[in-house]
């Protein structure tokens, strides 16, 4: 994919990954739908995407709504299509996380919120945007997790969200086989410079705020993220595993179940709270 004047709906793009996915389409030009409930975080991301714009592009459309509303999703691809005549390409990048042992949990509520987000938001904005992508031969760009592969301790409900996302593109890719429409998978392991984190549920069903976990040594940029992510959709691949070496995890965990497991509850553990 050129993305110089392909017109780009991108969810959860008021801040992190979302934010430098916008600013670095607008720099090569694309013509961008931005999508999230902040309306004025939306527009701090349109301000940037404009200073690294072509001359003349157009000013990117921001639009305020909720994922978990599918009226809302349906919108975003209406007023998509009506102001650039086209989709070409939709980045389901909107999510939320948790972090919080099971058998703590004091408000189990959350939990279908996990769901809501990071699996229905999806579905509830391709749903509407499918025909125009069958129409251009485009791209839907799912952010998922390396939790959509293995599991995780603290993050019982987030692994399940994000395995519904992944099983839900696998059959879709059955479904849409020749259609012409390609469907990227994004496995990123953890992302420094988002507010993922700080926005992540705790046990009381809250945001960890200022109780959010560190990141470990291999926590990888969301500027080097979103440049991977779009390098990415111009090789229309199916699948992008952050960092790349995580691409074998799948196997380790069907060959090396145990193992994995215990690195895994060391990676973890070893993230302290309030950094």
């Amino acid at each position: 994919m050129i993305f110089g004047g392909k017109a780009i709906a991108i969810t959860g793009a008021s801040t992190g990954l979302g934010r430098e996915l916008a600013v670095q389409l607008a720099r090569a030009g694309a013509r961008l739908a931005l999508f999230a409930r902040n309306e004025t975080a939306l527009r701090e991301t349109a301000r940037l995407c404009l200073q690294v714009a072509p001359t003349g592009g157009p000013e990117p459309l921001v639009i305020t709504g909720d994922v978990t509303r599918p009226e809302d999703c349906a919108r975003l691809i209406t007023e998509t299509v009506a102001q650039f005549g086209a989709l070409d390409c939709l980045i389901a990048n909107a999510g939320v996380s948790m972090w919080a042992r099971f058998e703590d949990i004091r408000d189990l509520s959350f939990f279908r919120k996990l769901i809501e987000v990071n699996y229905l938001g999806a579905v509830h904005c391709l749903h509407p945007a499918l025909p125009h992508l069958r129409k251009s031969r485009g791209l839907f760009v799912a952010v998922a997790s390396l939790q959509s592969k293995i599991g995780a301790p603290a993050h019982t409900g987030y692994t399940a969200a994000k395995h519904a996302l992944d099983g839900f593109l696998e059959s879709l890719r059955m479904e849409l086989d020749g259609s012409g429409v390609g469907i990227l998978s994004v496995y990123p392991s953890w992302i420094s410079g988002t507010e993922l984190r700080s926005h992540a549920f705790c046990e009381a069903g809250a945001k960890m705020g200022e109780a959010r976990r560190s990141h470990t040594s291999d926590a990888v940029p969301a500027e080097e993220c979103a440049t991977r992510i779009l390098a990415a959709m111009t090789a229309r691949k199916e699948q992008l595993f952050i960092p790349n070496k995580y691409r074998w995890l799948p196997w380790a965990r069907l060959a090396l179940p145990q193992m994995l497991r215990r690195r895994i509850q060391k990676r973890v553990a070893s993230q302290k709270a309030g950094e």
